[in-house]
């Protein structure tokens, strides 16, 4: 069965009710229309849930003109890398070098000609799609098909802040798969790299919650980042990790950890109450885990050390 691919997201923003409804009526067959009919409404639609795919933009508007919501948009991290096009009864060069400067990518004219309208939405909406498309595998393993080790750095640098923020506890687990130079020495790389895949499914299952990041960290090892988790929510997952590793029964003759493959694990947890003011924290953070990975290596592998 064919996976169904959702339509994009078009928001139209324009004060003229006429204007909606004409560009609305254009649009509809290709994408899923969302209306605004003011710019503060836009900016409220642009970064909430359904974040547009594009946004078709009056620039003469009462409220808040289409010049200051496009700068507002492309200030905020969120909504910076969603296409504008202005609709603009203007024609003055300087107007297009101001809307280009600001980070608009077309403009449309009014009146309207539709087979325009339509060309140039639909051109900036595929080049959008393949942006979106490349930056997603750009962020993910290329053989476990989860997060990288970038995507990881991404999500925790920003998972970091808010917990600074929020004054809420972060954990991370670092965590080794045991033995895994002779298990792809001597049962080819093949197996090991289903070996890999299969951990990374089982740790995925494992972790659950939408804001946990599971990703490979490289070569054998994976990293869990777990937010708003404090230090005995975080060993209770690593345990959980290790045994369902170990559960998977993958056979492992040259282990000196036990007869199938097994995870050693170190966990790490910024608390809620820890006084912390930069960035360098965050690497902290992770070298804490890394050697409570060295301390489980070294008491014997397959077992979970906190720092």
């Amino acid at each position: 069965m064919n996976e169904v691919t959702p339509q994009p997201t078009l928001l139209i923003v324009d004060d003229e009710p006429a204007n909606l409804h004409v560009l609305a009526r254009l649009m509809r067959d290709e994408y899923r229309i969302v209306v605004a009919n003011c710019g503060g409404k836009a900016l409220e639609l642009a970064g909430g849930g359904m974040k547009p795919d594009l946004i078709l933009l009056d620039v003469q508007m009462p409220d808040i003109d289409g010049f200051e919501v496009c700068r507002l948009l492309k200030e905020e991290p969120a909504t910076s890398s969603i296409p504008v096009i202005f609709v603009t009864a203007r024609d003055s060069s300087g107007d297009e070098e101001a809307g280009f400067a600001l980070g608009a990518v077309d403009y449309v004219s009014k009146p309207f000609q539709p087979a325009l309208v339509r060309a140039r939405v639909r051109t900036h909406m595929r080049l959008k799609q393949k942006t979106d498309l490349l930056e997603r595998f750009a962020l993910l393993d290329g053989l476990t098909d989860i997060p990288n080790r970038r995507s990881f750095e991404d999500h925790s640098e920003r998972e970091f802040r808010r917990a600074e923020r929020d004054r809420l506890p972060l954990s991370v687990i670092m965590m080794d798969i045991d033995n895994f130079k002779p298990y792809n020495d001597h049962y080819g790389h093949g197996p090991g790299d289903d070996c890999l895949r299969r951990v990374a499914r089982t740790l995925t299952r494992v972790a659950g919650r939408p804001r946990d990041i599971i990703a490979r960290y490289g070569g054998e090892e994976f990293v869990a980042l777990l937010p708003s988790t404090d230090v005995s929510g975080a060993a209770e997952l690593a345990e959980q990790f290790r045994s369902a590793v170990e559960s998977l029964g993958i056979p492992h003759e040259y282990s000196d950890a036990g007869k199938v493959v097994t995870l050693s694990l170190g966990v790490s947890t910024m608390s809620a109450l820890e006084d912390r003011h930069d960035s360098e924290k965050l690497g902290e953070l992770l070298a804490r885990a890394d050697t409570a990975l060295y301390e489980a290596k070294k008491l014997g592998k397959n077992r979970v050390c906190c720092a």
